[in-house]
Parts: structure tokens; sequence; C-alpha cells
């Protein structure tokens, strides 16, 4: 029944879900200036395995991680659409707790973000038509990547470079917003997700304790997959760690924004994203302690 369930989420709700993830990305995007960048230029490896790690390796995990469990269309789909976003906006702030470079963490999280334009919705339908169940989800959907090209531009891509024109031009007001600003967007966040959970939670409840096992494996996938493709590539420890919580740390409430803006809410699907965005925040959280415990060497 999961598959027909619908979630409660009204069309101001969504917008405000909007205006929050543009909050946070702008909190990581004031961290950032040009010569960021160009820093990245000239030594790309890190960037490159990173993204790779997320876009390639945690898509591909995920269908192996579908096809082994044969889980319903929507919560199949759900994952699919998990692990085709770009890395979660908690990853930065995790990856300085754990130990990790940081400048690498948030360069990947502005990158991945500017590629989701085009490999977000690239990913859900290539993947998502390859399982039978989840495929008829997507043809009885019309997925506009457009649209959804417009709904990352606004969301996340635009608070980016307004970020990062701020910092350039003004750094003492940069200096005095990055800290208050980062903690409050993230409790904002985590207490709609809260609310979100709330108003739904019989819904929630029914059907969370089927979903939960299947998440937490593919978050621990995700952080897995990140670690070995790094670790394959010959990076050090200190952009290891990054590239290791960047992959298992995904955006997913710009998930809920496109299960919600395109999907209908459907049950399956927004349960796994919601549940992602408790549990990732956790995993990370416990995994950064332990990283702390020993220095990375860079």
């Amino acid at each position: 029944m999961i598959d027909e369930a619908v979630l409660d989420f009204s069309a101001g709700s969504l917008t405000l879900l909007n205006s929050i993830l543009a909050i946070v990305m702008f909190s990581i995007a004031i961290d950032l200036k040009p010569r960021d960048f160009k820093i990245l230029a000239k030594a790309p490896k890190p960037l490159i395995v990173g993204l790779f790690s997320q876009f390639v390796v945690l898509p591909v995990l995920t269908f192996l991680l579908v096809l082994v469990a044969q889980p319903q269309a929507s919560v199949a789909l759900g994952l699919i659409l998990v692990a085709a976003c770009p890395g979660g906006n908690i990853s930065n702030f995790i990856t300085h707790r754990a130990g990790g470079n940081s400048a690498l963490s948030v360069s990947m999280t502005a990158f991945a973000t500017v590629g989701a334009i085009v490999l977000t919705p690239l990913n859900i339908a290539f993947w998502g038509s390859l399982y039978g169940p989840s495929a008829e989800i997507l043809r009885a959907t019309t997925i506009d990547p457009v649209s959804i090209a417009i709904t990352i531009s606004l969301m996340l891509i635009l608070p980016l470079i307004l970020g990062v024109m701020l910092n350039t031009r003004r750094p003492d007001i940069t200096a005095k917003l990055r800290g208050p600003l980062q903690w409050v967007s993230m409790a904002v966040f985590i207490g709609f997700v809260a609310i979100a959970l709330a108003t739904n939670w019989t819904l929630f409840l029914a059907f969370a304790g089927g979903i939960a096992g299947l998440v937490i494996i593919h978050n621990a996938l995700g952080l897995v997959g990140g670690y070995a493709t790094a670790s394959l590539a010959g990076l050090s420890p200190f952009d290891r760690r990054a590239v290791t919580i960047e992959t298992g740390i995904q955006n997913s409430g710009l998930g809920l924004v496109l299960i919600f803006g395109f999907f209908g809410g459907l049950g399956g699907m927004a349960i796994v994203a919601a549940f992602w965005g408790v549990w990732h925040a956790i995993s990370g959280l416990i995994l950064a302690g332990i990283m702390s415990r020993k220095v990375a060497t860079s």
C-alpha cells in the first residue's frame, strides 16, 4: 500500500522548504571565494574523484541494493532519487568535525550542486528506468528536466553565487554571519523536517519500520563507497575523509522538494527521503567522532 500512500504537504510548506534550503546553501557559500576554485583547478584530482564517487559510484551501489532487496516501487525510486541528489548541506560541518579537508568538502558541495542541474534528473531517469516497478512510476510521471534545473538553480545555484559574491566583496559581513547563520539554518531545517514528520506521524509509523533498514544500509554503502573510491584513487587521509562524508551525506531536502514537486508526495519516496534526512546526520556525527580521534595527514 505504500506505493499509493501520499504525505500531507501543502504548497506553502514546499515554498518554505525551498526557502530554508536556499538559506542553508547561502550559509555554505559565504565560506567560498573565487580563489578556492582556482586552487582546485590547479590540483583537481580530489574534486574529480569526489564527484565521481557522488554521481557514479553511489547510484551504482544504490541500484545494486535495489536489485538485491527488491523493495516496493516507490521505495526503490526514493533510494535512487536520494542517490541522484548532490551532497548534503551538513556535510561541510561534519567534515570539519571529522578533521577532514573542509575546503574540499565545501567545493565539492558547490560543484556537485552545479552539476546536479544535469546529473540529478539524468540519474533518476536512467537508474529508475532499469528497475521494472519504479520504471512504471516514471512512465506515469511527467518529469521535465528544465523544471528540475530551474528548481535546483533557484534553491541552490543562486544562493551559491550570492554567497560567493558577498564573501568576495564584504568579508567583514560574512565573518559575522558565517557561524550563527550555519547553526540557525541547520536548526530551522531539522525543525521543519521534524514538524513535517509529526504531521504525517501515523503514516510514517506505519511504513518507516520496513524502510529504516534499507536507508541505514544505503547510507552505509555511500560512506563505504566514498572511502573505497578515495582510497583506490590514492587520495590522502585528509582528502579521503571529505570524499567519504560527501558521498554518504546526501541532500535529502532537495530530494523532498523534487518528490513533492514532481511526484505528488508519493509515500514511499517521501518517507525514504525524510528518514535519510534524520539518519545521515546521526551516522555522520558518529563517524566524525570516530575519525577525529586521529589527525589525518595531508
